[in-house]
This record gives C-alpha cells, structure tokens and sequence, in this order.
C-alpha cells in the first residue's frame, strides 16, 4: 500500500524525521532533506553511523526491558518515520500482547505510521509534540490502550536535543518521571560532543534548516547533571553503541565528532 503524502507537507524545508529516513536508507525523504543531510555530513562525517547506531540501541533496550524486566507497554516519544524494526516489532516479538503508543508531530511521520499499524490493534500512533507530556498521557487514544497504574517504559531515543531550553530536556525527563508509576523506565539519549566548536556549528546549522524550532548539542556533564540522584540499569550513563551490546563484535560507533549519550532511568 502506498501511503498518500499529507497536503501539509512542507517539501522544501528539511524534515527531521525525513533527514533520519534518509541517513537509515529510507526512500522517505525529498531534495531538501538529503542537501541537509550532505551538508550535516560536512560538518560532522560520523553522523550516518551515529543515527544507525541509535536505531539499533532503541531495538536492543526494547528487546532488554521486554525480556528482562517484563515491560509490556512502551511510549514512542518522537518515533519519527517507520525504519527497519520498529518498537511494536521488537516488544511483540518478546510478546504478541505488547502495546506500543507512537508519538509524533511530524504529518508524514503520523501518516505513514498510520498505514503501517492499521491493522495492529495493540498499537497506535498519535500527533503530538513529545514534550507535550499531559496531554499525551491524558489522549484518549493513549488512555484506551495504555494503562498509566501499570509499567510504561517511555522511549525519547531521538528527541532530547530536539526540545529547546525551554521546557529543557530535565523538565521534560523530571515531568514523565512524576507521571509514570513505580517499574517503569525512561529510555533516554542526547547528541552530546566534546568540541565546543562542533556544538556550536551542529547547534546553529540545525536551529537555521528546521526554523530555529531546535534545541541545542550539548556536554556529557549537562546530561549526567539532569539525571543526578536517579538509579540507571547497567551500564549506566554511556555512548549508545556501547549500551548491552549484543556480543563483542556488535559494531560501535568509532568516530567521535558527536555521540548520543544516554541510558535507562528506573523509574520510582
């Protein structure tokens, strides 16, 4: 089936969820986004192993609480386009009972995983900003398949450096943490670098191709800071490719212009 493009679609301004469908070798993407991504890769070479090393930890840590620590429900919070093996695959996979919400204000995003999930009644896919942390949790269509007195493992795996300071990605992560019962999770990571001048160009050239509606690249100790006080499932607070490998081999990210750097929260 082939899914209608939304009329909202703004064809000539990158997408980020087109730009991350094009770095995971979607088809997804237009122009524009692919002149961002070429231009991205100038300025940070890694970034096509940084995006695809994060995809394969968002699978490995569903796979880990789905098995390990019985999770059956899982929040999706900036899911972007539908790449690969997505989280419902992952999650049914350990159980064909698991419920996975998806959330995204993306339109082509929404619609796309609107088609793909149709026809699978323990998921749903709704636009919304991920910071919008209410109003989410307080949808109907969330509120029907999810219940909030159980376990939720709330997924912001490519979304943090998105949100600008203002909620910040610690009112965000402090403000689900408050929402969410005892034996949840909180999956969380941040582009983070240790060059002042690639934070700075990363930083401006993102704000300047998505209209400023951006949050920033940030340091390691801005992020160790946010979680300060909190319990992390091993291996703590790492980069993402080294977070419960599969085995020895499983590829890592090698160059190190910028990193997604995050863990698992175990929720109070």
């Amino acid at each position: 089936m082939t899914t209608p493009v939304p009329h909202s679609i703004d064809f000539k301004t990158p997408s980020i969820a087109r730009m991350r469908d094009w770095f995971l070798g979607g088809k997804d993407n237009f122009p524009a986004d692919r002149e961002a991504c070429r231009a991205l890769l100038d300025i940070a070479p890694s970034t096509g192993a940084l995006v695809r090393e994060n995809r394969l930890f968002l699978q490995r840590v569903v796979r880990v609480l789905a098995q390990d620590y019985g999770v059956r429900q899982f929040l999706d919070l900036g899911c972007g386009l539908p790449a690969g093996t997505n989280v419902h695959r992952v999650a049914q996979g350990v159980d064909r009972s698991s419920r996975v919400v998806y959330i995204d204000d993306d339109p082509m995003a929404f619609a796309h995983a609107r088609t793909l999930l149709d026809e699978n009644d323990e998921t749903v896919v709704v636009q919304a900003k991920s910071t919008d942390v209410d109003g989410i949790l307080g949808h109907p269509e969330v509120t029907d398949l999810i219940d909030l007195d159980a376990p939720v493992a709330a997924l912001f795996v490519s979304g943090l450096h998105r949100i600008p300071h203002s909620p910040g990605p610690e009112g965000v992560i402090q403000h689900v943490s408050s929402r969410l019962t005892g034996g949840g999770f909180l999956v969380f990571c941040q582009l983070v670098s240790d060059s002042p001048a690639l934070r700075q160009s990363a930083t401006e050239f993102m704000r300047q191709i998505t209209g400023h509606n951006w949050g920033a690249v940030r340091e390691k100790s801005e992020v160790r800071a946010w979680i300060s006080g909190m319990q992390l499932l091993d291996p703590g607070l790492v980069e993402v490719s080294t977070w419960q490998p599969d085995a020895d081999v499983t590829a890592r990210q090698r160059v190190f212009e910028w990193e997604e750097y995050g863990g698992v929260i175990c929720l109070p």
